[in-house]
């Protein structure tokens, strides 16, 4: 009788007859449990990453207003959400441009471009709630956001997507991605359209850049960034050629449309740029003469002086950005910047809404993001300055303070 032998060699009975030997199995292999592929929806990309993102980043802010509450509002939670510009959207979707019945200060919603309030009154067919309605246009845009900047960081630099998405939403102004404002909708546009610019599907571009001019006069901006970028980007001019030009027009036509409205009702082609000045106090004025103006405010109106001193950082920051896009040469981030710097730092008496509009400078929180990847130190240096202003700023807010 023959005995067993090492594994993988073969007994005398297996030689004779002709049989092929087993292969050797190491021990630790034979001992190891088999390994499954993991099911297609548990695997962490950067989409879902950034939607984790998007989602945490809403439960930390609304545990965040329940906790700033206390001894300073006992308003509602959509209320909370929902003031000042929310009650003029709500308005114009409900009564139109002519505001409710006796209300004194109607001529200031033709300054309100009419994207959103067209929207609500489609939510609205589904949402009987009007502040719940707008809260979800923005919670939805957002999401939309947090998705797209991270494809776009992520065409620039594979793994920067999270941190870029992570510096956006813990920006300063983020509060106003939670409220029922413009600059997500906008932003649920114009970032998807300038992600397609740089895929080279200019056309589609175009379409998501229409609809976002339709929210805000910035996309005329976003009009300007676009078309430097198809003149020096090499799937733009260089390979399409002259024939996909006419459809950068295209976000153009929103604006005319609205401003032809204005002219039937009040005669003024630009009567949303008077409401603006009448109501807010937006016309020219030298650069210099709207810091000191911004400064003195701050000095004088106690309530809002930390708001006016945020404002002013947000001014340096917007500034440093133009500059250093020249600097580097980045000629579409260039020339969609720069028109939103002279509109904000010298188409104004002060400084307004500068510090939300920071939102809407993508180039900086992409700059922020890539860097990252390599220098980690940058990260936690942003997020020491920013976090805790976003902190304050959600709580401030969200309890009839004004930020940004």
């Amino acid at each position: 009788m023959n005995t067993p032998g090492p594994a993988g060699e073969r007994s005398d009975e297996e030689q004779a007859a002709g049989r092929p030997a087993e292969p050797a199995i190491p021990e630790a292999a034979a001992t190891r449990p088999a390994v499954f592929p993991r099911p297609r929806w548990t695997r962490i990309g950067p989409d879902r990453t950034a939607l984790l993102i998007w989602f945490f980043w809403h439960v930390a802010t609304y545990i965040y207003m329940v906790l700033a509450a206390p001894g300073r509002t006992d308003a509602p939670m959509l209320d909370r959400l929902t003031p000042w510009d929310s009650d003029n959207f709500i308005t114009i979707a409900q009564y139109g441009y002519d505001g409710s019945p006796g209300m004194p200060d109607a001529p200031k919603l033709s300054a309100f471009f009419p994207g959103i309030p067209l929207l609500l009154r489609y939510v609205h067919l589904v949402v009987a709630d009007w502040s719940l309605a707008i809260v979800l246009v923005s919670l939805a845009a957002s999401a939309v956001v947090a998705v797209a900047l991270s494809r776009l960081s992520e065409s620039f630099k594979e793994g920067s997507g999270t941190w870029t998405v992570l510096a956006f939403f813990l920006s300063p102004f983020a509060v106003f991605m939670l409220a029922g404002y413009s600059e997500a909708p906008f932003l649920a546009l114009a970032l998807p359209a300038w992600l397609l610019a740089r895929r080279g599907r200019w056309e589609a571009a175009a379409v998501c850049a229409a609809f976002a001019s339709s929210i805000r006069v910035s996309g005329l901006f976003l009009l300007l960034g676009l078309a430097v970028q198809f003149l020096v980007a090499e799937n733009g001019l260089r390979s399409r050629g002259w024939r996909t030009a006419p459809w950068l027009a295209l976000p153009v036509v929103p604006v005319l449309a609205y401003m032809t409205y204005l002219w039937s009702r009040t005669g003024d082609w630009m009567a949303w740029k008077q409401a603006e000045a009448d109501y807010w106090g937006r016309f020219a004025e030298w650069p210099w003469q709207v810091f000191v103006n911004t400064w003195n405010r701050s000095l004088e109106e106690e309530v809002l002086r930390t708001s006016y001193r945020e404002e002013i950082a947000a001014a340096l920051v917007l500034a440093a950005l133009v500059v250093w896009q020249l600097v580097r040469r980045r000629w579409g981030n260039f020339a969609y910047l720069l028109p939103q710097a002279v509109a904000l730092l010298a188409m104004s008496s002060f400084y307004m809404s500068v510090g939300r509009a920071s939102l809407l400078w993508w180039p900086l929180y992409l700059s922020v993001g890539i860097t990252s990847v390599r220098r980690p130190w940058v990260f936690m240096a942003y997020l020491a300055v920013a976090a805790p202003v976003m902190a304050i700023n959600v709580g401030n807010f969200t309890t009839g303070a004004w930020v940004g």
